[in-house]
């Protein structure tokens, strides 16, 4: 039997719990001891993630303390506003990866102002491609993983903002995301016969990670409307600012480049070549591309992530290797999948 450090995961019924059973089960120095649920506990994992064949017959825990307080390291994929009070049970020597929000904002009145309720308090914040990031996770316990929106556009934005191109404060953000990005719930806007052929908006004006990208970034204003996509996931992002007096094209994708060239898994593409969420499947890979608009003058940046990889559980992932002392893309892959 492989032996390696052991692995919780709460939230495993659902789509980003499943991407890390998928994830956790190929890691080289993982190994799953713990998959829990809430309602689907007792029911194997064969029945909710039939394309895990590996551990189909592992049963699903109930998500508790006594459940996950013996592993080495838990990954919370639980609903925003539910990690705190599980968080807070789970010994100090337990590392914890918390896929939800509770922990990722600095402002608590932002966190009242757009999830409501009581600030949890500020973990380390999980994107280690930005600068000095990737050795404060290694150095932390308690991680608090990136929204998966926040992903695809800090990603495009926060280098042109820290190289002083782009105004901070006159950003525009387009973005559209898989159906998965809602999560497992059934809801009636995301059955197959609403969602096929048809495109979006929602939560327009008011999308919860605004602040979380304006504190990742050092954007001061922000607008974001959010698109549902009639594809299971995926997002596309389109990153728009003012550009400095005198900064052109080149000057962009120079700063892209700087920021990027030497990350395993973020990619400024050829010059021509504008990304795809089809190119990200199945990847923890962001893929980008810059121009600034003929007409306007606006810098354009475009970003694809697979909102299940780079998004959620291969940024988790990523972070765990960092704070495990592995090699960082242990397990991940920065190669898609196609068609």
């Amino acid at each position: 039997m492989r032996m390696g450090t052991t692995i919780g995961i709460a939230g495993a019924s659902g789509y980003a719990g499943g991407e890390l059973l998928r994830l956790v089960g190929t890691h080289p120095d993982f190994e799953l001891a713990v998959a829990a649920a809430r309602d689907a506990a007792g029911r194997t994992l064969g029945e909710l993630h039939p394309h895990l064949v590996t551990i189909a017959d592992q049963i699903l825990a109930p998500t508790t303390v006594d459940a996950l307080g013996d592993v080495d390291l838990v990954f919370l994929a639980l609903p925003h506003g539910a990690s705190a009070a599980l968080a807070s049970q789970l010994p100090p020597r337990v590392r914890v990866v918390d896929l939800g929000a509770d922990f990722r904002l600095g402002d608590a009145d932002a966190w009242s102002i757009y999830y409501g309720g009581e600030h949890a308090g500020t973990w380390t914040y999980g994107l280690p491609e930005l600068p000095g990031q990737r050795e404060r996770i290694a150095g932390s316990t308690r991680i608090a993983n990136t929204g998966c929106y926040a992903v695809a556009v800090t990603l495009a934005l926060a280098p042109l903002i820290a190289a002083g191109v782009v105004d901070p404060g006159d950003v525009v953000v387009v973005a559209a995301s898989g159906t998965s990005g809602a999560g497992r719930v059934a809801k009636p806007h995301l059955l197959a016969t609403e969602a096929a052929g048809d495109v979006s908006p929602y939560k327009v004006g008011a999308h919860q990670h605004v602040p979380e990208i304006k504190q990742a970034t050092g954007a001061t204003s922000l607008s974001m409307t959010p698109l549902l996509a009639p594809m299971p996931r995926g997002i596309l992002a389109t990153v728009t600012a003012r550009p400095r007096p005198g900064v052109d094209s080149a000057a962009i994708r120079a700063a892209l480049r700087a920021a990027y060239d030497h990350e395993p898994f973020v990619h400024v593409l050829p010059e021509g070549r504008w990304p795809h969420t089809a190119a990200t499947l199945g990847s923890n890979a962001c893929q980008l591309q810059s121009t600034v608009d003929t007409d306007s003058g606006r810098v354009i940046v475009v970003s694809a992530i697979d909102n299940l990889g780079k998004g959620a559980a291969g940024q988790a992932v990523q972070n765990a290797n960092l704070m495990l002392g592995l090699d960082e893309t242990a397990g991940l892959t920065a190669i898609g999948f196609a068609p």
